[in-house]
């Protein structure tokens, strides 16, 4: 894995100093309001807005159709948490795999517990406010890269 891919998932994994953030967004769905994530290195604070929809839940008649607009919310949605994940198989942590692949995963298996159809959300990383970086978004995209 490469430098920036181990920092993001240190963001994604990471909740102590979180704190809620003073900014609120404007969607075309809502306002939002993210946390303020900082590491413990002389890195700058990132906002994040965990479990964030981006399409109606796929159930009922929307079950295995494209994606539909979501639904408008009124008020400020705060975004500080992680949506549920889509249905997968849970990987099994043994003694025959690395023991950093082995850690990884127990740290790793807590968010992949909540499971759901409804598992369309994006978590949105962007500098805080003022910094001159242009937001980045990970699209949660998942991929069961276990078997």
């Amino acid at each position: 894995m490469t430098s920036p891919i181990l920092a993001l998932l240190g963001l994604i994994l990471a909740t102590a100093g979180a704190e809620l953030s003073s900014r609120i967004v404007r969607t075309k769905y809502g306002e939002l309001s993210g946390v303020i994530v900082t590491l413990d290195r002389n890195l700058e604070g990132v906002e994040v807005f965990r479990g964030v929809p981006y399409a109606s839940p796929p159930t009922g008649s929307l079950r295995f159709m494209p994606p539909v607009s979501g639904a408008l919310w009124h008020g400020v949605k705060v975004a500080d948490k992680f949506g549920p994940v889509c249905s997968q198989k849970l990987p099994e942590i043994n003694d025959k795999m690395p023991k950093g692949r082995a850690e990884y995963l127990k740290r790793l298996l807590p968010y992949l517990k909540n499971q759901s159809e409804d598992c369309l959300y994006l978590n949105i990383y962007a500098p805080v406010q003022g910094n001159p970086f242009p937001p980045f978004t990970w699209p949660k995209v998942d991929v069961d890269i276990y078997n």
